[in-house]
């Protein structure tokens, strides 16, 4: 066991003091910062910066609205509570290019307008918005005009059809953004991380410094040292962006109003946070064990992405079956349901089917079991590939002969 505490702190300390590591931990930390103030950040160049809603009459943009009447007004404040909409008998067109309005609405009777503004943006709606609020108006005078009354003109206007969804599952348009996040976060950190370990164990092999620890310290300790370390990395890493994101988005929250789909990312339930921490943990471990030992027959560095190949081709066939069933909606499908329990694509699968589905409880039950007997069965192969490989050197081993060789040891 002291071997094992040795071997991590040593480890742990190479990540965090790792440059690279810290530069990317930091620029993504930026980089969230500025995605997520960056509405506040408009409001203050474009306002005076004070809280969303706070805004007085007096400082909203104006919109003329030339030839129209109390009703139309009505309809077009209602449709734009953040401008200040005015009637005008003057040149609406004039006071919009000298600045004096913002933009201007020019009836032409209750069936037409002509919609004008200085710079159309290409995200400017107004159009559209005020022709829907129009709508209403015209075709509630012309209710007036067929002999309604006005009572009965507005009681038909305002009918709507009424309807009520019921979900008697997990509702997958909520969950589908988060969802994806984590599990693209989850296929990063693995790639990367264990592409690390591969390379860590491989650097120490070119160095013969494996051949001195080796005789010093047992495979079991240094494989489960080196992999804990980086798990342990990698969950720092993805603890501190992602809770970066959710104090940027608190501090912000105001400023990015009732946006569903930032709505949705940032509210996870607890109980998914959980799972998505219990297969990760175990998803990372069987990846870097595979890597680690792939990386200890690897003869020169050089080798080591041909080497580790065939494992990031399991990881990433598995990433793209749980994406096609997240997409396609069926994430309970067959193959989905059968890679819940496969260790090479349960954490993914499972995790996704418990996010945008309701699996049994029994279900992700077995699929952890798995997980964990197979990180441990794992685990110890790794080692013992581990002790025999880093002692042989020359040509490329075969596959064969490093797992006889393992079983020997």
């Amino acid at each position: 066991m002291g071997q094992f505490r040795k071997i991590l702190k040593f480890e742990l300390k190479g990540y965090l003091t790792n440059k690279v590591f810290v530069g990317v931990t930091v620029f993504l930390v930026v980089v969230l910062a500025l995605v997520l103030f960056f509405p506040r950040a408009m409001d203050i160049i474009g306002g005076d910066g004070d809280e969303p809603g706070t805004v007085e009459p007096g400082d909203r943009d104006v919109m003329l609205v030339s030839g129209g009447d109390e009703q139309v007004l009505e309809a077009l404040s209602a449709a734009f509570p953040d401008y200040d909409v005015r009637l005008t008998d003057t040149d609406a067109q004039a006071a919009v290019t000298s600045g004096e309005a913002q933009c201007a609405i020019v009836m032409d009777g209750l069936g037409k307008f002509t919609y004008f503004v200085d710079n159309l943006s290409m995200y400017d709606t107004n159009a559209e918005r005020a022709g829907e609020a129009l709508t209403g108006v015209y075709r509630l005078s012309a209710l007036r005009d067929a002999g309604l009354t006005e009572t009965e003109a507005e009681a038909i206007m305002s009918s709507e059809v009424t309807f009520e969804v019921r979900s008697l599952g997990v509702d997958q348009g909520e969950n589908f953004f988060y969802t994806y996040i984590m599990i693209f976060a989850l296929y990063m950190v693995i790639l990367l991380y264990g592409q690390m370990v591969a390379t860590n164990v491989a650097t120490e092999k070119s160095s013969r410094a494996m051949e001195l620890l080796v005789t010093s310290a047992k495979p079991t300790s240094m494989m489960f040292g080196k992999v804990v370390a980086s798990c342990l990395a990698g969950f720092a890493q993805i603890v501190c962006i992602f809770g970066s994101a959710i104090l940027f988005y608190n501090m912000n929250k105001a400023w990015w109003g009732d946006n569903p789909i930032i709505g949705l990312i940032f509210d996870m339930p607890p109980e998914l946070l959980a799972y998505m921490l219990i297969f990760f943990v175990l998803g990372f471990f069987i990846y870097a064990f595979m890597f680690g030992a792939i990386g200890s027959t690897a003869s020169k560095l050089e080798d080591i992405n041909t080497s580790v190949m065939p494992v990031t081709l399991i990881f990433i066939a598995g990433f793209m079956v749980v994406v096609f069933g997240m997409t396609s909606g069926s994430v309970d499908n067959p193959l989905m349901v059968a890679c819940s329990y496969i260790p090479f694509t349960s954490p993914m699968a499972m995790f996704t089917r418990i996010a945008m589905s309701h699996p049994a409880f029994y279900e992700i039950a077995i699929s952890i079991v798995i997980l964990v007997a197979s990180c441990l069965g794992i685990g110890i192969v790794a080692a013992k590939i581990y002790r025999v490989g880093v002692l042989l050197y020359g040509g490329k081993p075969k596959l064969r002969d490093i797992l006889n060789a393992a079983k020997r040891a």
